[in-house]
C-alpha cells in the first residue's frame, strides 16, 4: 500500500520533517516514491509547506495519509 507520510530529518533534538509517499514496506527514513512538502514543528507557529496539486493526486490514486499527516492536509486545506 501506498502511504503518505513524515520523513525524519534535522539535527537531534531539533526536527525537521518532510512529507513523502512511500510504499508501507519501507522504512521511515529511507526510500520514498515523491516529496510532496515539509512540516517544521519548531518554528513559531508551525511551518508547513505542503504542494496541494500533487497530494490531491496522491490522495485519488488511493495512498493513505498518517494521521499526522491527515491533520497537516487539513491544516493546510489540501482535504
Amino acid at each position: 500500500m501506498v502511504k503518505m507520510r513524515l520523513r525524519r530529518m534535522g539535527a537531534k533534538k531539533a526536527p525537521f520533517y518532510r512529507i513523502v509517499v512511500a510504499d508501507s514496506r519501507y522504512p521511515r527514513d529511507g526510500r520514498f516514491i515523491e516529496e510532496i512538502g515539509t512540516y517544521n514543528p519548531l518554528a513559531e507557529p508551525a511551518e508547513i509547506k505542503i504542494e496541494a496539486e500533487r497530494a490531491k493526486d496522491w490522495l485519488s490514486n488511493g495512498a493513505q495519509p498518517t494521521d499526522t499527516v491527515k491533520k497537516l492536509l487539513q491544516i493546510a486545506g489540501v482535504i
